[in-house]
């Protein structure tokens, strides 16, 4: 049985990676495909092994995700169709109820937290560089305009390098280390919001808009709110009434922000998870 999960999981998320990257979403068939497969291999295994273990296995690795993806979604990182996918992977890893182990459900959100800033950091270098003039306009803009936060920031770490110096080698370290991050973060945080401004949203036509795509402001028609960013993501029903009126003339285009594809974490994470095991047993 484990063998034909992990089968169904690593084609599930090359198929939903290759979506990610080229559409901006995961169809709802393969989430639910996904979901339902899993279900319905472990339900075969129990009935053939008499045992209800799989299957509460994969119930409760459904709970599990379900919980993490539902609030991925309502805090905004994420659209519904990764949540929905990261519940059909929660089924075929499973969650076996025994508290004396380390679950492996657990590492694979670990190391998709690992692969998802690793990867994030690496596809927003690849936008940059790809659109390396709108990028560095807008990245000087930003330093200018945050250069009171970026001289406080660079204030504080240079005062825990000083003090890092007269302190014992633990606490000398630590220092060191909070000071680094201390500098880098402000940067880093100038460096997400220019891509996100000068690469990420764009205008678009009403009928390009996709079910989970991200309003920048509110589209108000007739003083009647439309859609906007509190949506988490437009609704086909948003999308058909804006179509309606567009084709009456009150409306054209439309800004939307593009985020990162990040089911592609997933399948990276995946399989680490599949080469590395339960790393978290060495600790």
């Amino acid at each position: 049985m484990l063998d034909i999960l992990i089968i169904v999981a690593l084609i599930s998320l090359l198929i939903a990676s290759l979506s990610d990257l080229k559409t901006r979403e995961v169809p709802d068939w393969l989430s639910f495909s996904t979901i339902f497969l899993g279900f319905g291999i472990r339900a075969l295994y129990s009935l053939t092994t008499r045992s209800w273990d799989s299957i509460v296995a994969g119930s409760l690795g459904f709970l599990a995700f379900f919980i993490v993806g539902h609030l991925m979604y309502r805090t905004g990182q994420w659209g519904g169709g990764d949540s929905k996918l990261l519940m059909g992977i929660g089924v075929l890893i499973g969650l076996k109820p025994d508290f004396t182990i380390v679950p492996l459900i657990l590492v694979f959100w670990l190391n998709t937290l690992f692969a998802g800033a690793t990867y994030g950091m690496v596809y927003s270098m690849i936008l940059a560089f790809k659109h390396r003039k709108k990028f560095i306009k807008e990245y000087v803009k930003k330093r200018k305009r945050y250069a009171k936060h970026l001289y406080i920031s660079l204030a504080f770490s240079i005062l825990l390098l000083i003090i890092s110096f007269f302190s014992v080698r633990i606490m000398k370290f630590t220092l060191m280390i909070l000071s680094l991050i201390t500098i880098l973060t402000m940067y880093l945080w100038i460096f997400v919001r220019s891509i996100e401004k000068a690469i990420m949203i764009k205008k678009i036509p009403i009928e390009k808009l996709t079910e989970g795509d991200w309003i920048v402001k509110d589209v108000m028609v007739d003083n009647k709110r439309i859609c906007g960013p509190k949506d988490l993501g437009i609704e086909k029903k948003q999308i058909a009434q804006l179509i309606k009126l567009k084709q009456k003339g009150k409306i054209q285009n439309i800004v939307i922000k593009e985020g990162i594809p990040f089911v592609p974490s997933f399948l990276i994470a995946y399989i680490a998870t599949l080469l590395l095991g339960n790393w978290l047993l060495l600790l």
